[in-house]
C-alpha cells in the first residue's frame, strides 16, 4: 500500500485507523531507533564510551541545523523525547526520565551542612515565573510533511505569554500533543526545588539520579561536593513521563494535482493611481490549478534568466461574449450590458458612488502587451457559472479613451486590476526594448518544461500625455482656422482646488498634425493649447476639401502622447 496514501486516505482503506496500533511496515521502514540516532550523533563527533541501551523511541525524521556541536544536535531531540545525558565512571550515559528507580532517602540520615538553613530546604518559584502556555512548531509526518503547530494550555490559564519552540522533528499530531502536555506538566512540578546535603556514603548518587524524600521525589540537578553532597534539586512526577495514549488523527492527503502551464497577460497601462512605477507594464497570470506562487524571470538575451518578479495571487482573467461598442467618456455608458465569461474569480457589483472612488476597475484589450481600455462597471449580474453581464459602465478611464476602438469584439480579453496584476522589475533604460521573459511555478524554476516564454518589448503607456480635451476650431473672416484645446494630467489631475491641473512633463509642448487622407501635410510644435492655420499655410500644403487635424501633447521622456483629432473642409 502506498504511503502515506494508507493510512491517510481512509475512504480507499476503512483500516486506517489501526495504523498506528498495527505492524504494517509501510511508512516505517525509513524510521530509525532513538539510541541509533544518538549513537550516531555522538560517533560523528568522536564520543565513542556511550550508553544508550535505556533509550526507547522512535525517530520519524530530524534534520540537525547547520554545523555545529554534538550538543547542539541533540538538544532537539532531548527535548522532544524528554531523556538526558549524565557522566557515570567515564561513559556517557543517556537515559529517558522517569525511567529510573527512585532511591528513597531518610530525613534523618542527611548530612549537616552550614550553607543550608537546617536539614532540607524547600522552594517554591513564584505562579507568575510558569509559563501556562507552550507551543510547538515541528513538521508533520504521515502526510505532506508541511510546518505545523502543536499547542498545550493550563485550563486555569488567562495569562498571555506563550513559550514557543521551533524543533527540525518529523512528528505525528498525537506525538507533538504529548511532548507540549509533556513540557508544561514538567513546569509546572518543578516549581518546587529542594536544597539537602548527602554524606560519603551516598556518593554513588550524582547528576540526574532521582530520589525520594519525605514522600516526594526529586531529580538531582547538581550536587557540589566538599565534606558533604550539597545537593540542588527539583521535584519530578514519574506519571508526567508515561506515553500517552492518544489516538493518532488520520492525515488525509491532499489530491495529486499535475503541473499545468500557467495564462499570463502582459498590460501596458496608463498610471490608474498616480503611485505605480510609470514605465513598468503589469502582469496578470490564471491557472488551474493555481501553483501557489508564480515567478516571472527575465534576460536580454536567451541565457541568463534571473528571477523578475514573484506573483502570489491568481488574476481574474476573461473573454467577452459580446461586442463593447465605443461610448463617451465621462459619462455613465447605458447600454447593452457586456457579457464576460471568466477563468476563475468572482465579480460583485458596487455603488456609483464606489466606482467613482476607484471600485471595479477591468481592462478590455486583444491580449497583446498595448491597446488596454480601462473601465469602470457597477452593476454585475451572475447570468451562468462564472459568468457576467457588466452594466452602467464608466469607460475609458486613466487616459485610455485614446485606446477605445469603435468596437471590441467577442472574444476579447479582460483583466480585473484588483490588485493581483502586478507591475514586473523593468529598467527605464530597457523601455522599448525586447526583453525574453518565462513564466511559471516558482518553485519548479525557469527551466520547467511548463513554463510560458514570452518575448516582449514595453513603451511605458504610463509615461503617454493624455490626449487633449475640448479640440474646436473656427474660421475668421478671413480664412484662417484657429484651433483651441484644453490640457490634461496624468498624475493629480482630480483636485478642484487648482486652477490648473499640473503639467507633469519639463515644458508644456504639443505636436500639431494635418493630414489629408492618409498624406501628412504639415506638422508643427507649439507651446500653448492653441494653433491658427492660415489661409497661405493651407495653400502651401496643397489642402483641399476634407483634411484633419490632429493635436498631442508632448512628452521628453514618452514624445508625443496620444492624439485629439477634428475632421475639417477647406
Amino acid at each position: 500500500r502506498p504511503f502515506p496514501v494508507f493510512p491517510g486516505n481512509i475512504n480507499l482503506w476503512d483500516d486506517g485507523g489501526n495504523y498506528s496500533r498495527g505492524h504494517w511496515l509501510t511508512g516505517r521502514a525509513a524510521n530509525q531507533s532513538l539510541a541509533a540516532v544518538v549513537a550516531e550523533i555522538c560517533q560523528a563527533s568522536g564520543v565513542q564510551d556511550i550508553d544508550v541501551d535505556a533509550l526507547y523511541g522512535i525517530v520519524r525524521g530530524f534534520l540537525p541545523e547547520g554545523v555545529g556541536t554534538a550538543r547542539a544536535a541533540l538538544q532537539p531531540l532531548m527535548l522532544a523525547y524528554g531523556f538526558e545525558a549524565v557522566e557515570r565512571e567515564g561513559r556517557l550515559v543517556f537515559r529517558l526520565r522517569g525511567a529510573a528507580k527512585a532511591e528513597i532517602l531518610d530525613a534523618e540520615r542527611l548530612a549537616v551542612s552550614s550553607a543550608l538553613d537546617g536539614d532540607i530546604e524547600t522552594t517554591r518559584a513564584p505562579e507568575a515565573e510558569t509559563v501556562g502556555k507552550v507551543r510547538l512548531a515541528f513538521v508533520e509526518g504521515e502526510g505532506d510533511y508541511a510546518l505545523r503547530q502543536a499547542e498545550a494550555v493550563f485550563p486555569d490559564d488567562d495569562s498571555l505569554t506563550v513559550s514557543q519552540t521551533d524543533l527540525p522533528l518529523v512528528l505525528t499530531p498525537a506525538e507533538a500533543r504529548g511532548v507540549t502536555e509533556r513540557w508544561l506538566a514538567e513546569a509546572r512540578v518543578a516549581r518546587d526545588g529542594a536544597r539537602f546535603a548527602l554524606p560519603r556514603s551516598t556518593a554513588r548518587l550524582g547528576a540526574g539520579d532521582v530520589v525520594a524524600l519525605q514522600g516526594v521525589q526529586y531529580r538531582i540537578d547538581r550536587i557540589e561536593q566538599g565534606e558533604a553532597g550539597l545537593v540542588d534539586a527539583v521535584r519530578i512526577e514519574p506519571s508526567v513521563y508515561r506515553a500517552s495514549d492518544a489516538a493518532e488523527e488520520r492525515v488525509i492527503p491532499r489530491p495529486f494535482a499535475a503541473p499545468v502551464p500557467t495564462f499570463p497577460v502582459f498590460l501596458d497601462l496608463p498610471l490608474l493611481t498616480g503611485t505605480e512605477v510609470a514605465h513598468a507594464p503589469h502582469l496578470a497570470v490564471a491557472a488551474q490549478p493555481w501553483p501557489g506562487t508564480v515567478g516571472v524571470w527575465s534576460t536580454p538575451d536567451l541565457d541568463g534568466f534571473a528571477l523578475n518578479t514573484l506573483i502570489a495571487a491568481p488574476a481574474v482573467i476573461g473573454v467577452t461574449e459580446t461586442p463593447l461598442f465605443a461610448a463617451r467618456t465621462g459619462r455613465w455608458d447605458r447600454g447593452e450590458p457586456l457579457r464576460v465569461r471568466l477563468s476563475n474569480g468572482v465579480l460583485s457589483s458596487s455603488t456609483e458612488l464606489s466606482v467613482l472612488n476607484g471600485a471595479n476597475v477591468m481592462a478590455i484589450g486583444d491580449g497583446s502587451a498595448e491597446g488596454w481600455e480601462v473601465f469602470q462597471f457597477a452593476q454585475a449580474s451572475l447570468v451562468a457559472p462564472l459568468t457576467y453581464d457588466l452594466s452602467v459602465r464608466l469607460r475609458g478611464q486613466a487616459g485610455s479613451d485614446a485606446d477605445m476602438a469603435p468596437v471590441r469584439p467577442a472574444g476579447s480579453t479582460v483583466v480585473l486590476l484588483n490588485g493581483a496584476p502586478r507591475q514586473i522589475e523593468l529598467a527605464l533604460t530597457a523601455r522599448g526594448l525586447a526583453r525574453n521573459y518565462r513564466i511559471g511555478a516558482a518553485e519548479r524554476g525557469f527551466d520547467d518544461p511548463d513554463v510560458v516564454a514570452i518575448t516582449a518589448a514595453f513603451r511605458g503607456i504610463g509615461l503617454r500625455p493624455y490626449a487633449p480635451a475640448h479640440l474646436a476650431a473656427s474660421v475668421n473672416s478671413g480664412g484662417d482656422v484657429a484651433l483651441s484645446w484644453v490640457r490634461r494630467t496624468r498624475i493629480d489631475g482630480d483636485s478642484w482646488e487648482s486652477a490648473e491641473v499640473p503639467l507633469n512633463e519639463g515644458r508644456e509642448a504639443y505636436v500639431v498634425r494635418v493630414t489629408a487622407g492618409a498624406t501628412l501635410r504639415r506638422e508643427v510644435e507649439v507651446t500653448s493649447p492653441s494653433w491658427v492655420y492660415t489661409t497661405p499655410d493651407r495653400a502651401a500644403d496643397g489642402v483641399t476639401g476634407a483634411y484633419e487635424v490632429s493635436v498631442a501633447q508632448w512628452s521628453e521622456r514618452f514624445g508625443p502622447g496620444a492624439f485629439r483629432s477634428i475632421a475639417l473642409t477647406a
